[in-house]
């Protein structure tokens, strides 16, 4: 199985930085692959936030995810600089696929690259909801 190639800075539509911290290397001196998650999380929320105007405090509709995947093709480190990218490869009425990728700062091929898709609910029945107007319009923005 051939593996997969990186993808480049102007595959993705928004781009944020994100700070490393101490915690973030393991014991073998580099970033945990499981903190990639946490930064994609960072960069996908950052936009909706920013973007979509959602309140993680008040809002009754939250995304969710329920599937991620990621590749890792360079070792990043504390401190490194880092930025994040943010694309949308499919929307749908209640879930979005994001792909999303990890950078060191002003360098054009990504260290990791993946996906995640969020399920938007309703924080009080946890049932599958239709994507907020506000959201759905940034999301658009950004698509593939």
């Amino acid at each position: 199985m051939p593996h997969p190639q990186p993808s480049t800075r102007t595959d993705y539509a928004f781009i944020t930085p994100i700070t490393t911290r101490w915690s973030d290397n393991d014991i073998y001196g580099h970033v945990n692959n499981v903190t990639y998650y946490s930064y994609f999380d960072t960069v996908a929320n950052t936009y909706l936030i920013e973007y979509g105007h959602l309140n993680i405090h008040t809002d009754q509709v939250v995304g969710y995810v329920v599937n991620s995947g990621c590749n890792y093709y360079a070792p990043v480190a504390f401190p490194d600089k880092l930025e994040g990218g943010l694309r949308v490869n499919r929307l749908g009425v209640s879930s979005v696929e994001y792909g999303l990728a990890i950078f060191k700062e002003g360098e054009d091929v990504a260290v990791a690259d993946g996906h995640f898709v969020h399920v938007f609910v309703d924080k009080q029945t946890n049932k599958s909801v239709p994507i907020p107007d506000m959201i759905r319009k940034a999301l658009e923005r950004i698509k593939a």
